[in-house]
């Protein structure tokens, strides 16, 4: 089986050397910041750096404790026990991500309470047995404050159990550097489009629900490396893709095309 690619990351701040001590005392990590703007690829990169497995669990508001720990399934007439990512994650000693955790149900996050605490045990109640966590294991959780509604929060019982790192949207300049490191695209064209983002970022009361992330100029950047032209590329990656409102969308294109050159430099 090929290695996986290397996974590339710009820091910018401590975030690494957090993230190394937390790993090193076996602490539980919580990193928070806006859609698009780098959490998963960081968790990827210091699994690498850790060399460490990663196991990612993407969180939505049917999850139960059952799809995270296990359970039993009828397989060619018998009944067998399965284990869940949760449990996966426990034998192989890996990070056990939990994508957009406050998804999740507050009666699921419990279950991660004994995980990330003095205990570091996985108590599997199917089948009466204690998983003792290897020190390799670790838990990182991530979430969007700006966007989860106060009722979909992270109780005080379970953030107090984790190291946080505050995210947001990198400076121009790393976010520049991701662009070209991402494409391969002009660094002139990388540039307006992360001009481009900002000003989106900094509008007031646009009836936006999200800002321009980090993952939509990039999709943009590759649409453009594909053929199309920068001001389609960005309708199609921003402006369509942030709103559905008529309106909101042709006021985003003005900005496009006052930000961004019809073809490239």
């Amino acid at each position: 089986m090929p290695s996986a690619s290397p996974v590339s990351y710009f820091p910018t701040a401590d975030e690494v050397e957090i993230f190394s001590a937390a790993a090193q005392q076996k602490l539980a990590v919580m990193l928070k910041g806006p859609t698009g703007c780098g959490k998963t690829r960081f968790v990827e990169y210091m699994a690498q750096q850790l060399g460490r497995p990663l196991i990612t669990i993407p969180c939505h508001e049917d999850l139960t404790a059952a799809d995270l720990v296990g359970r039993y399934l009828l397989k060619g007439g018998e009944t067998v026990w399965e284990d869940g990512p949760m449990t996966r994650a426990v034998k192989l000693g890996a990070i056990c991500y939990l994508d957009e955790v406050v998804e999740a149900r507050s009666d699921t996050i419990v279950v991660i309470h004994p995980l990330t605490d003095h205990r570091r045990e996985l108590h599997i109640d199917r089948l009466n047995q204690t998983l003792n966590v290897p020190d390799d294991f670790m838990v990182v959780v991530s979430y969007n404050p700006g966007y989860q509604s106060v009722l979909k929060d992270l109780k005080e019982s379970t953030r107090q159990r984790m190291v946080g790192i505050d995210f947001d949207y990198p400076g121009a300049d790393v976010e520049t550097n991701i662009l070209v490191c991402e494409t391969g695209l002009n660094e002139s064209v990388c540039l307006d489009l992360v001009k481009l983002a900002g000003a989106i970022r900094r509008l007031d009361s646009s009836g936006l629900s999200e800002a321009a992330s980090t993952r939509t100029i990039v999709a943009t950047a590759r649409l453009i490396n594909g053929g199309v032209s920068p001001r389609r590329a960005a309708i199609a990656c921003i402006a369509s893709a942030l709103s559905d409102d008529l309106e909101i969308i042709a006021g985003l294109s003005e900005m496009i095309d006052n930000y961004l050159p019809e073809s490239l430099r």
